[in-house]
């Protein structure tokens, strides 16, 4: 029957038309049936808007048997019917403002479809019109509207922006992030007033670096918003060192299978940290199955397309959303907008359906008092100034705010079309346009060129893609009072910045997931320790390393290891590198005060002797041990206790050089004294025979020169080195690896073991002619007294060849020091202990006929 009254329809058209053609009329007949729009306002200037006050088709499979209907959409989205007041009462306030559009009247259209499909037909019809036949004589003006506005979604607007942009007519999106949409060629008609995702995933990238998570997955809708976004994000994420453990994308329609295998896929990840890259219809599936399966301890980050839903608060198990953080348009106040929506009214709006079901669905009553709920009839006082709702609250006007700004821009642009100068004018006669004649294409020249400031202080244009500019709230959810979800402002991102201030975040404390108060840790590997460098682990992402310490001597800059300058060492922690220690033998450390006590008190001990001498200088003891040179050797045993002092204190050009020819000149001074006194007994004894006069061969003349003689030969050796190649200071860096050795050089290694042989050959001499006298009787000589020294003096610096050249640092310096006071000790106690010992204590020995040894 159905099929039988269309047919009759169609024949009575075909009449109709043939009719006209007879009266040589032009006819345009639309194809299909016209759809309406859910809310309208006639006006000279018409402005589009598609929204889905709706979701969740009823899904049917035609069978094309008959002419597909439209399908029917369920539930509600106040957030979109409110998109759509706010279109209408900006539309109303231009029209009652005299500074811009003065005279002419604007007009809407308001789409309410949901699914790709229904929406892509009601953009059609907003270019089409409503009229089913065109006649050219009743055709007085185009029915294009100058402008649409919408979609919310990215998916739905994608395939709006490709069909009405072969038309010329500028779609601008409130929403739609998905930065496919900036391609100028693919999309030339496309404007929106939310910056494109290509900012919100480097400021997402930014988010992750400032909290230190570098081990993320990454979560998306299935679709173009999602996949573009997600893939925008997980570049930059990289770009900022941060490491994606698994991406995968489903939509709210994905089979039970794939969703469990992403929560399986949960389950075993390490990463602590989700970016939730979908809109806030699949957020609240996988919310749900999080829920279900008893998911804690996960950090979501989240996109502006679900972070601030109202609705998040109505799913099971939203409290696994509570510390969700992420970034979102800014907040901004409309004036009137909170009173414009409380005086919603169905008489406003008499032709559409689904003011009729939202009043009803608010009151719970029924308009027509015919209802299958069984609800009671609306007494007609009801109204929203009397409760409070999703829908009339006004705290919180983010996407919003960028509805207000598309209507604003659009009325921009046509008053600077009718208004036009004659630089600014599209024809090329300079005229400007009438209202009558309005083309899309010039509406779009003008739209690209619109640069104004809203009421609150917010710039808005447009930059050559068609994006706005990139500014960003940063929101956390956080749980009210009241048990329900609000998104805290937190910090700011604002890509005009330069790059260091972009990211700034403000001192309003952050919740994080589960409730918690400190920064949730997301890292594959733990930051290696000062002192060891990162070692990628195989087949894994750059964020996975381990451990290994540096070798010695090496700092770490988190990556790698670096040596430090030569003169430079790690500090304790081997984060950076300190100046090496200076080491020398000082005067102000144990050991370099030890050795001047013993040096001091060597001179003091040698004063002493000397003092007890010239006391009994007339003494036949004295006498007989020959005072002069006893006198000599004593001021040689001072020169050596005092040559040691120059082994301490930091090196420099004299010390080096006085320190080595100093202590050679004074023990050979010293020994050639004690050379003497040994010859003088041999010779003394030698002269006591009968018929010998050897005596008048080494006497003190001869003892004079002979001592001289032998120190002139070392002042020559001396001389020599320090004119060739003297010794000079040098920081010993080669003994150890932290410290710098403060020493000297020998300059020539042969004139150090040139003074140090000669002193040698000298001691060995000396022992020797001290060893023939050693039978020579007790009571006349001090033979055996000068053999013990000179073993001492041999034994000392025998020993000391092998410590010398073992010994590292400022030990060298200590070992030659000791060795130069033990000698010195030797002597000193070895020759003229026993004497002194006689002078003070055994006087009664002190006699000529005890020295001859007659008893």
């Amino acid at each position: 029957h159905l099929f039988v009254e269309l047919k009759d329809m169609s024949l009575l058209r075909m009449a109709f038309v043939v009719l006209l053609i007879e009266r040589a009329y032009t006819v345009c007949l639309l194809q299909g049936m016209a759809e309406g729009p859910e809310l309208a306002q006639k006006g000279d200037l018409t402005i589009g808007g598609i929204f889905s006050f709706r979701t969740r088709q009823k899904y049917i499979i035609d069978t094309f048997e008959t002419i597909p209907q439209k399908r029917q959409c369920q539930n509600f989205i106040f957030r979109e019917f409110k998109f759509a007041q706010t279109m209408i009462f900006a539309i109303n306030e231009i029209n009652k403002n005299p500074g811009i559009l003065n005279g002419v009247k604007l007009g809407y259209k308001i789409y309410d479809d949901c699914g790709t499909m229904d929406v892509l037909r009601a953009a059609l019809a907003l270019v089409n019109g409503q009229r089913s036949e065109l006649i050219e004589k009743n055709c007085t003006r185009s029915e294009t509207v100058q402008a649409i506005l919408g979609h919310s979604g990215s998916r739905p607007t994608i395939p709006i922006a490709q069909t009405v942009g072969r038309f010329h007519v500028p779609v601008i999106s409130h929403f739609a992030t998905c930065a496919c949409l900036s391609n100028r060629r693919t999309y030339p008609t496309f404007f929106r007033t939310i910056p494109s995702d290509y900012y919100q995933s480097r400021a997402l990238a930014k988010l992750v670096k400032h909290f230190g998570w570098t081990w993320i997955g990454a979560l998306a809708v299935d679709n173009e918003y999602g996949l573009n976004g997600i893939s925008a994000l997980i570049q930059a994420a990289i770009e900022n060192g941060v490491c994606v453990e698994y991406s995968e994308a489903f939509s709210r329609t994905v089979s039970s299978h794939k969703l469990s295998r992403i929560i399986d896929i949960i389950k075993r990840s390490t990463s602590k940290v989700i970016m939730a890259f979908m809109t806030h219809q699949e957020i609240k599936v996988l919310a749900a199955e999080l829920y279900k399966h008893n998911i804690t301890g996960l950090q979501l980050v989240g996109s502006d397309a679900w972070l601030t839903d109202h609705s998040l608060t109505d799913i099971e198990g939203h409290r696994i959303l509570v510390g969700s953080i992420g970034f979102t348009v800014s907040r901004a106040q409309i004036p009137g907008l909170g009173k414009h929506l409380r005086d919603v009214q169905p008489s406003q709006f008499p032709d559409s359906q689904f003011v009729k079901d939202f009043w009803e669905y608010m009151f719970n009553c029924s308009l027509n008092g015919i209802d299958y709920m069984k609800r009671k009839p609306c007494s007609g006082l009801e109204s929203l100034h009397d409760i409070e709702s999703q829908f009339t609250d006004v705290s919180e006007l983010r996407f919003t705010n960028n509805i207000y700004k598309s209507v604003y821009a659009v009325a921009h642009a046509l008053n600077n079309l009718l208004k036009c100068r004659d630089t600014q004018s599209p024809f090329s006669n300079g005229s400007c346009a009438e209202i009558k004649y309005i083309q899309p294409w010039q509406v779009l020249q003008h739209l690209q060129a619109v640069n104004f400031t809203t009421t609150n202080g917010e710039r808005v244009y447009f930059d050559s893609q068609g994006d706005s500019p990139a500014r960003y709230d940063l929101v956390n959810l956080q749980m009210t009072k009241k048990g329900t979800m609000e998104g805290v402002t937190v910090g700011i991102y604002d890509a005009s910045l330069a790059e260091n201030n972009q990211f700034l975040m403000n001192n309003i404390s952050v919740v994080w997931g589960d409730g918690h108060t400190e920064v949730p840790a997301s890292v594959c590997s733990v930051s290696c320790l000062p002192g060891t460098h990162k070692v990628l682990q195989k087949q894994r992402p750059v964020c996975c390393y381990d451990c290994i310490p540096c070798p010695l001597g090496e700092i770490s800059n988190a990556t790698d290891c670096m040596k430090c300058p030569l003169e430079y060492w790690p500090n304790k922690y081997r984060d950076s590198c300190i100046p090496k220690e200076v080491e020398f033998l000082a005067y102000n450390e144990t050991m370099g005060s030890v050795v001047v006590l013993f040096s001091l008190f060597g001179v003091f001990l040698t004063t002493i002797t000397t003092l007890v001498f010239y006391c009994h200088s007339e003494t036949p003891l004295v006498r007989a041990n020959n005072a002069e040179l006893s006198f000599l050797l004593l001021f040689s045993l001072t020169l050596c206790f005092l040559c040691s002092l120059t082994f301490i204190g930091r090196p420099s050009d004299w010390s080096c050089m006085l320190r080595h020819t100093a202590f050679g000149i004074t023990f050979v001074l010293c020994i050639s004294c004690v050379l003497g006194k040994t010859i003088v007994v041999l010779m003394a004894f030698r002269a006591t025979l009968p018929s010998s006069n050897v005596m008048k061969w080494f006497g003190p003349t001869q003892q004079r020169l002979s001592v001289l003689a032998f120190t002139l030969i070392q002042v020559v050796i001396c001389i020599l080195w320090l004119t060739i190649k003297p010794p000079y200071p040098i920081k010993n860096m080669e003994t150890y690896m932290d410290k710098i050795i403060l020493e000297c050089a020998l300059g020539s290694p042969i004139g150090f073991w040139a003074v140090l042989g000669y002193i040698g050959l000298l001691a060995l001499l000396c022992f020797i002619l001290a060893f023939l006298a050693r039978k020579l009787p007790d009571n006349f000589n001090e033979a055996k007294f000068i053999t013990f020294s000179m073993l001492i003096f041999c034994a000392v610096w025998i020993t000391f060849i092998p410590a010398y050249v073992s010994s590292p640092g400022k030990l060298t310096v200590a070992v030659e020091t000791f060795a130069i006071l033990a000698s010195s000790y030797g002597l000193l106690f070895c020759i003229f202990l026993p004497k002194c010992y006689i002078l003070l204590l055994k006087p009664q020995k002190n006699t000529k006929k005890h020295i001859m040894g007659k008893n």
